[in-house]
């Protein structure tokens, strides 16, 4: 009860900053983001766009990959008329599909740009059971396994990047505290609902793919800080805005209650977007990594979520999935327990 008070009146934390803090706010005290370039998925609509906006205010170079060019040029054409110094390149990018992934880091490349922040941000929930292209659960692939190969093919760039400039290179996985919603063999129910429609479960399906974030972000970490990269990696819950997303959450009655009885707890979209900017941008959060932030504070994650041997397990699954069949991960699941 207390800390639903002060989530109410937007109390502080030892950041600085609370529920009610905006991203324009969180950023004040950043340093010049010129140097900067940033990679925003997702940044057509919500959060993302204005994360985009604000690290653009702040004079970070963004690339805004996008599956709908038109609604990310009319990101870029309001960034623009408000930071006409901006410079913004829109790329194509389907993160449900690991070819579209590929092709993307590919062109990415070829614009040998410097690579100093990535924000995965980029959010979907299925009503209606779907498989990928590449055979998967559709929430997966997108939320998760889109995002898994991304940050594991634009890492060396990021590595790259941060020795050549001395500049801590940072990557925001941007999770949910639905995350904690989900409990049991996280592979198994992946099976589960990619091959079985009738057992699929759409609240539930979301939330899996929320908890695989956060043990991305916990394994990712680990292996970062083995290879002594100067890159962090670090997972937010923006909390729940009115967003296209929570439109597309709306429908079963449960989601519809759950909604109903938070409806006083949704945060503006600068509200919203203010955990993703503050762990990408401030100073206070240099070398920190591996850590669950909520309203621009630390927190803690599910019990699931913090299991640094389920982190690794999906870690090895998702290898499988995206350098092979991604459902020959399913055969293998045994060995992976």
């Amino acid at each position: 009860m207390l800390e639903t008070v002060k989530y109410l009146i937007g109390t502080v934390g030892e950041s600085g900053y609370g529920s009610k803090s905006t991203a324009d706010q969180v950023t004040e005290s950043c340093p010049d983001l010129r140097s900067i370039t940033a990679i925003v998925t997702g940044s057509t609509s919500g959060i993302g766009a204005e994360t985009a906006r604000v690290l653009a205010k702040r004079g970070a170079r963004l690339v805004l990959p996008a599956r709908n060019l038109e609604a990310a040029e009319d990101v870029k054409a309001r960034i623009v008329s408000e930071c006409p110094e901006s410079e913004i390149v829109v790329m194509s990018l389907d993160l449900s599909s690991l070819g579209s992934v590929r092709n993307f880091v590919s062109e990415f490349e070829s614009l040998d740009l410097p690579l100093n922040l990535l924000v995965n941000n980029a959010g979907k929930f299925a009503h209606e059971h779907a498989i990928s292209e590449d055979g998967i659960e559709i929430t997966f692939a997108t939320n998760y396994l889109g995002h898994f190969l991304l940050t594991k093919l634009l890492l060396n760039r990021m590595i790259e990047t941060a020795k050549k400039t001395g500049v801590q290179g940072r990557i925001v996985n941007v999770s949910s505290g639905i995350h904690g919603w989900f409990s049991g063999d996280t592979i198994g129910y992946l099976g589960l609902i990619t091959g079985n429609k009738s057992r699929y479960d759409a609240t539930r399906a979301y939330a899996l793919s929320k908890l695989a974030n956060v043990l991305h972000t916990k394994e990712l970490a680990r292996r970062l800080e083995k290879m002594e990269a100067n890159v962090t990696v670090n997972c937010v819950h923006p909390g729940i805005a009115r967003t296209r997303l929570t439109r597309e959450l709306e429908g079963s009655l449960f989601t519809d209650l759950s909604f109903f009885l938070a409806s006083k707890l949704l945060k503006t979209i600068p509200q919203a977007a203010a955990t993703a900017c503050y762990v990408g941008t401030h100073p206070r959060l240099l070398n920190v990594s591996g850590k669950y932030f909520v309203d621009c504070n630390e927190a803690s994650t599910s019990e699931l979520g913090s299991n640094s041997a389920e982190a690794e397990r999906l870690w090895s699954a998702s290898e499988i999935m995206v350098s092979k069949d991604p459902k020959a991960v399913f055969d293998q699941r045994l060995s992976l327990k």
